[in-house]
């Protein structure tokens, strides 16, 4: 099948959702990719922080394959062994007590937004949620109103009640509290809408108000977890100790699976019947994140960081280049073009980036090579300085 073939039947049969770039990839390995013509890119984009070891990672592929020939569904109503390791990884590495699995963050958030209303409704009465402006929380009509930004609201009345959008300071989630707040959500790092980083002592504070008050605090890190900070989840970096924890994205290195892991406070907040999903925890998925949570060593998280950081200080002295944010390798690059017009002319010379809002962003594999990034380095020096 040719490009044009694919572009043909996807413009013809595939829902208009997407602006996509003329580009179809054929097959990559680690942060490589191979278009239909063969030509080669060097992927900072992983699928959106999806292939979080890159394209045809041979260790996924062998606990994928090994899984594939067991068993490849089992329903939620009988045990699963593959759901169970990874429910056990997940906690003894960040100190939850419950995980519930589903299918992507969206849905990760939506079993977060709802285990906040049942302890908020059964105790207080409270079943009003603050996020932040310019969050980014999911596609599903209760994440959609969770998300902080009104480009995402048009045509899509009338949305669900309980829900207050704050700015990130302290005294915006005053001007949003009231008695019937039950728990404050947000991202450490706003992936979606430019890579924007949380106040560390804002998030320390924000901590503080809700254990003072009983009100759940909720980090999504769905973009920002599995190592891509240079932690294992963002808000490690913080030092803080949320009440329910989110993720999805690199958490199954390719496959669907998102994540609600349900600390201390809330561990026993679901009982049966209260939530589920047919395809949640799925046994392959679940093979896939395994292999993916065991390789995030703090070995490997300190290379990220390394690795982040070395492109950091390089991006700041690219002419245009006016500011670069985000940690580990989750950057976003803020210049005096277009960013669209810099993803497209990268993509043009063989790098392919994201944008977010105005920046370029970018979200390379971990275990990208350093000769990769000074290759995908030379590729933005030449596009943003021209």
């Amino acid at each position: 099948m040719e490009l044009q073939d694919i572009i043909s039947a996807d413009k013809e049969y595939v829902a208009s959702t997407y602006a996509r770039f003329n580009v179809a990839f054929k097959s990559g390995s680690g942060a490589k990719l191979y278009d239909f013509d063969g030509k080669e890119y060097i992927d900072c984009a992983t699928g959106i922080g999806v292939n979080i070891f890159g394209v045809n990672d041979e260790e996924w592929k062998n606990a994928v394959k090994a899984q594939l020939d067991k068993i490849q569904h089992v329903s939620n109503l009988y045990y699963s062994q593959p759901q169970a390791e990874l429910a056990k990884l997940l906690c003894q590495k960040t100190g939850a007590s419950k995980v519930f699995f589903a299918n992507s963050g969206a849905e990760a958030n939506e079993c977060a937004i709802k285990a906040a209303r049942k302890y908020g409704n059964t105790r207080y009465g409270r079943n009003e949620i603050i996020t932040l402006k310019n969050s980014f929380h999911g596609r599903t009509m209760a994440t959609l109103t969770a998300t902080g930004q009104d480009s995402f609201h048009k045509n899509f009345t009338p949305f669900l009640d309980g829900f207050k959008y704050a700015e990130p300071t302290i005294d915006g989630i005053y001007e949003c509290y009231t008695e019937k707040t039950c728990a404050v959500m947000v991202e450490v790092i706003q992936g979606e809408s430019g890579v924007n980083q949380l106040d560390k002592e804002f998030l320390r504070e924000l901590e503080k108000f809700c254990k003072s008050r009983d009100i759940l605090l909720i980090c999504d890190e769905v973009q920002c977890g599995n190592g891509r900070t240079g932690y294992l989840y963002a808000y490690e970096s913080v030092g803080i100790h949320p009440d329910i924890v989110t993720t999805a994205k690199g958490l199954g290195g390719g496959l669907p699976i998102g994540a609600c892991m349900l600390f201390d406070k809330c561990k026993d907040v679901y009982t049966f019947g209260d939530h589920g999903s047919t395809f949640g925890g799925n046994p392959v998925s679940c093979a896939g994140a395994i292999s993916i949570i065991e390789r995030l060593t703090p070995e490997l998280l300190l290379e990220v960081q390394g690795k982040g950081a070395y492109l950091k200080i390089n991006l700041e002295h690219i002419k245009n280049v006016t500011a670069v944010s985000g940690e580990g390798l989750m950057i976003g690059i803020s210049t005096t073009k277009p960013a669209k017009e810099i993803a497209k002319a990268c993509l043009e010379k063989g790098l392919v980036v994201l944008t977010a809002h105005e920046k370029v962003r970018l979200l390379p594999p971990l275990n990208i090579t350093k000769e990769e990034i000074n290759t995908a380095l030379k590729i933005l020096n030449e596009v943003i300085s021209q």
